[in-house]
């Protein structure tokens, strides 16, 4: 195996694992990992790329929670389809800005998503809302807002659609995680669509790499339920590494825009 393979598919490791243990977040490391681990030297096809094995992942992961009751099919699908029409736009954005100003801007994300895991409690359940105009719009509006930042930065969006859903529609968590899943998988595979429209996905890195989530997502989803009691500490833990990450992501943006 080339040390590029290697690479590749032990980066998408790391996401699919993060993903599979934590249920959320591990998403946010594609982009770094493929420029700064596999080696991608263009920002915009780090993140068409990374977009594509996002879904790829999401998409297996609904397919779990599917069997198991856990999805909410009808906000589900209009999430879906809402949000990716703003995923196509958003994404449209993210190809005309400049790269190192894009990164620059996706470190910043990831201050305010590390910032948030660490401030995230368990949430009791809320008393189910009526499907009304006013949950409609909200829900519509969480969509919208989604899409744009998965399509502009290339992540899963998760970590704004989960408690969106719950707050919206007062599901359950474990319902807003599952029926989040079709919204990530179809923001991703909308926003992959528009990168590989410009010629910004590389389909034989997607699959190494989304090989490797895959196998990642299987010992993470393992270790999960053997890890539950400690499952606030390692977001923790995680969270700081997404801090350490968006530090570097940082510095690089003004060190290359310094010495333009």
């Amino acid at each position: 195996m080339s040390g590029n393979l290697m690479a590749a598919v032990g980066s998408g490791s790391v996401v699919g694992f993060m993903l599979g243990l934590l249920g959320g977040g591990g998403s946010i490391l594609a982009t770094p990992l493929l420029l700064y681990v596999v080696g991608v030297t263009q920002p915009h096809i780090a993140i068409g790329t990374g977009a594509l094995a996002v879904s790829a992942n999401a998409f297996a992961n609904f397919a779990s929670h599917a069997t198991k009751g856990h999805v909410w099919w009808r906000c589900a699908v209009v999430f879906a389809v809402l949000g990716s029409i703003a995923a196509i736009g958003g994404s449209t954005l993210g190809k005309a800005m400049d790269g190192s100003h894009l990164l620059f801007l996706f470190g910043l994300l990831m201050l305010v998503i590390a910032t948030l895991m660490l401030r995230r409690r368990t949430n009791a359940d809320t008393p189910t809302r009526p499907v009304d105009a006013r949950m409609c719009l909200f829900t519509s509006a969480v969509a919208i807002v989604s899409g744009m930042a998965a399509g502009f930065f290339g992540i899963g969006g998760g970590f704004l659609i989960v408690p969106g859903l719950m707050l919206a529609t007062g599901m359950p968590m474990i319902s807003a995680v599952g029926s989040s899943l079709l919204a990530v998988g179809a923001f991703g595979l909308a926003t992959a669509a528009n990168y590989a429209l410009s010629g910004m996905v590389d389909w034989m890195l997607a699959a190494e790499f989304i090989g490797g989530g895959v196998g990642g997502g299987m010992v993470g989803m393992f270790l999960a339920t053997r890890l539950a009691g400690y499952k606030n500490v390692l977001s923790r833990l995680f969270a700081i590494v997404i801090y350490a990450v968006a530090a570097y992501i940082l510095y690089r943006s003004v060190s290359d825009f310094i010495g333009r």
